[in-house]
């Protein structure tokens, strides 16, 4: 008799693909081809591009619609992709989600997986020390500011994220690097709310498990790893979770 296959799902954030990163790029691809294709589901936790100025990059990005379809072939084949806006691809909307095949979670979703209460986050809410970025966060995911921005032509909402990433790179330049990872106030306070959950999200590029007791329950925060020099996924089986590197 042949085993039956571990069910298994895989989880990944932070890849910022962008033009210039061709290794990365490459990697993403064999990623979807050669590894996420085993996998019941693929869940996408933010940043899965570097800047995203809405579903025209489509029709401006040929990188974009290359993702894209890759994802639909990915989704074809029988695999169910989720995906969850970061801080640098909110502006991600439905004729994405349509053209690659791929569901938008809300930032939180709960999910159960395998028998286990999974919380998933993108993971900067959890980053509330960092009051100028919360701000900033606040504003734009306002609906009106949405609606301007997209309204607004391409090559302006371009030299816009421009700017953005700029002084992003000046804000952090000038901030203590405990600001900027998640508060453990609004840890603790995320795992009250959803009942002690396995906490899983990115945001942070501080790939760790750290373990917790939170009014007398053991809890598990997993923050996925962002792809830089290599890339990292995190695989969740019926029988546990585990980290799994890819190299260049």
């Amino acid at each position: 008799m042949h085993p039956i296959p571990q069910r298994q799902t895989f989880f990944i954030s932070d890849l910022h693909l962008a033009g210039e990163r061709l290794e990365i790029n490459t990697l993403f691809f064999q990623f979807l081809e050669n590894i996420a294709i085993k996998a019941e589901s693929l869940y996408i936790l933010g940043d899965l591009f570097d800047y995203w100025l809405g579903d025209d990059q489509l029709d401006h990005d040929p990188l974009a619609r290359q993702i894209a379809d890759a994802l639909k072939i990915l989704a074809q084949g029988g695999v169910n992709v989720f995906f969850m806006s970061g801080n640098r691809d909110f502006l991600i909307g439905q004729r994405f989600a349509a053209e690659a095949g791929l569901v938008i979670l809300t930032d939180p979703t709960i999910i159960n997986l395998y028998g286990q209460q999974i919380l998933l986050m993108h993971g900067d809410t959890l980053c509330t020390d960092d009051v100028m970025y919360q701000k900033f966060r606040v504003q734009t995911r306002n609906t009106d500011w949405i609606n301007a921005t997209l309204a607004s032509p391409y090559e302006a909402r371009q030299q816009l994220a421009q700017s953005i990433r700029d002084q992003s790179d000046s804000a952090k330049s000038q901030k203590a690097e405990e600001i900027m990872d998640v508060a453990e106030a609004a840890v603790q306070q995320a795992f009250r709310e959803y009942r002690y959950p396995v906490l899983i999200h990115g945001h942070t590029h501080r790939p760790a498990t750290h373990q917790y007791v939170v009014d007398g329950h053991e809890c598990e925060r997993w923050v996925l790893a962002d792809w830089h020099q290599h890339g990292e996924y995190l695989e969740v089986s019926e029988l546990d979770l585990k980290r799994v590197g890819i190299g260049i």
